[in-house]
């Protein structure tokens, strides 16, 4: 496994949006009926690394579009301190969404156990037929992908944020939204190709430091955790995923001064916020890279990531994380390292 494999990855992210969007909301369809959908009150997303990171990346469009109160888990947190509250009596019913792209996670197993315990409804996403969730939740929605490599999460990444994207979108009846995943191929292509010409230039800064942090809020936080962990997964490199403003509180304190800080400023709700995060952290002397639409640029950040194509804020998180694959790739090939450190020996 060498860095390139997360560039082929990336290369496939908009043909497999533009070939298995329309099977993956046929699949949603066939799951949840016109009646049963509108009993659902609550969701739990449950997941584990990738899954959980795109669970945090779809919590804000099942409450925006789904139109339930959603709440994004690691396995284990949902299976301790959550599960008991899964199926409140007096209400309407909870769903509980296990996400898992190889199906064998054993957190996830635990979690959809208890969750069935509760007697809430369980739907798992996986990318992998015939493996152990299947056989444990009540309705399975398959997202797998043809032609997978070994690789840190890329492409299965998409697929489960797609598979969450289509269930919130059948609970609130908003299956004409389906067609913007047409143009937001396009955007994937060209944020592709703008990004890796970038990537190049920023790795030589960044494989100079020992850390960075990447930041976001709303659906972004889970985008920035995932950048951040392609960092760590392929780099080796201490990359943090954090909210804007819990940076401001926390880490903005942390040396070194000039530790690189990556910012997600889609259009939306924390739009101006992030640029505002953007401006203090430059202030405190870090090298500061706003993740943002092409020509959305101020003073506040020494670069930008380009962003083609502007898309409602529960979308962003298919293009605002092409940076952080673009920029783990390159920063993995100037170290001279493999992902998952595989190039060294083992101990």
């Amino acid at each position: 496994m060498n860095p390139e494999v997360l560039i082929r990855q990336a290369e496939r992210l908009a043909d497999d949006l533009r070939e298995l969007t329309g099977t993956f909301a046929r699949r949603v369809a066939g799951l949840l009926g016109e009646a049963e959908r509108g009993t659902i009150e609550r969701v739990h997303l449950v997941g584990d690394g990738d899954s959980h990171h795109a669970s945090c990346a779809a919590e804000p469009a099942f409450a925006s579009i789904g139109g339930v109160a959603c709440r994004a888990s690691s396995a284990f947190r949902f299976s301790a301190y959550d599960s008991p509250w899964a199926n409140r009596p007096g209400g309407g019913r909870t769903l509980v969404v296990a996400a898992t792209a190889s199906g064998r996670t054993p957190a996830v197993l635990t979690a959809l156990e208890r969750a069935a315990a509760e007697g809430a409804l369980t739907l798992v996403v996986t990318g992998t037929a015939g493996s152990p969730v299947t056989e444990m939740a009540e309705r399975v929605l398959l997202v797998d992908l043809p032609g997978l490599e070994p690789s840190p999460g890329v492409r299965t990444y998409q697929a489960s944020l797609l598979g969450l994207t289509l269930i919130a979108m059948r609970l609130g009846g908003a299956e004409a939204l389906h067609a913007e995943f047409g143009p937001l191929a396009g955007a994937v292509a060209a944020t592709h190709r703008a990004t890796g010409a970038r990537a190049h230039e920023e790795a030589g800064w960044l494989a100079g430091h020992a850390s960075a942090v990447v930041l976001g809020s709303g659906p972004s936080h889970g985008t920035a955790m995932f950048a951040a962990a392609k960092l760590v997964e392929s780099a080796g490199l201490l990359a943090v995923g954090q909210d804007l403003e819990e940076w401001a509180h926390v880490e903005r304190w942390a040396r070194p001064r000039d530790m690189p800080v990556y910012v997600l400023a889609p259009p939306g709700r924390s739009h101006a916020h992030a640029w505002a995060i953007a401006a203090r952290a430059r202030e405190l002397g870090r090298h500061v890279v706003v993740v943002a639409d092409d020509g959305d640029t101020e003073a506040a950040a020494h670069a930008t990531f380009p962003v083609a194509g502007r898309v409602r804020e529960e979308l962003s998180p298919f293009l605002y994380h092409l940076f952080g694959v673009h920029l783990a790739a390159r920063v993995t090939e100037r170290l001279g390292r493999r992902p998952f450190q595989r190039d060294e020996a083992p101990a």
